[in-house]
């Protein structure tokens, strides 16, 4: 797949395409915070906590890094300052950004860690809530925290891998790979 940033809206459109593949930025959540809650048999369920400021997916891509995630499944509730959500264009291949310009309530997230290339990749959709309890909601392309994030995960032992799919291009997990 190639790696390609947002791309700007051309003459006459309003809307901007993210490639499946661009790369998410890490670094960019310094106030999260985790711990470890329970281990068994190989699952460690973690509570993570970002804070005021944090990038949602830079802190989870950094956690999943940092503790070596292979595979693992969270939910998590809080609100954002504001976010981009998106919806799969299956024609183009590509993200159709979808801007949350304004404080949100996050009524529902729920997500998966697999593996890409050997490394960790954070996948999550949510659902956000606006003043007037107007929802809207997609895949998380970014999210910054406002005043909390709390997301519980669970790390199971078993690496899952994803592997490219022709049809969509995008990756997508392979339970049998490995």
């Amino acid at each position: 797949m190639k790696n390609t940033k947002a791309q700007q809206p051309s003459a006459g459109e309003d809307e901007a395409y993210l490639s499946p593949s661009a790369p998410v930025a890490t670094g960019k959540a310094p106030g999260m915070k985790a711990r470890l809650l329970s281990e068994n048999p190989g699952v460690k369920n973690y509570v993570v906590i970002l804070a005021k400021g944090d990038e949602v997916m830079s802190g989870l891509t950094d956690f999943a890094r940092q503790n070596k995630v292979t595979s693992a499944s969270f939910t998590g509730i809080g609100a954002f300052s504001h976010a981009t959500v998106a919806w799969f264009d299956a024609h183009r291949k590509e993200y159709k950004l979808i801007p949350i310009k304004q404080q949100v309530e996050l009524v529902s997230m729920i997500g998966d860690i697999a593996l890409v290339n050997n490394n960790p990749a954070v996948h999550t959709h949510v659902s956000v809530a606006s003043s007037d309890g107007t929802v809207r909601g997609g895949h998380l392309i970014n999210a910054f925290v406002f005043p909390t994030l709390e997301l519980f995960m669970t790390v199971y032992p078993t690496p899952l891998d994803k592997q490219p799919d022709e049809v969509t291009g995008l990756e997508l997990i392979d339970p049998l790979s490995k």
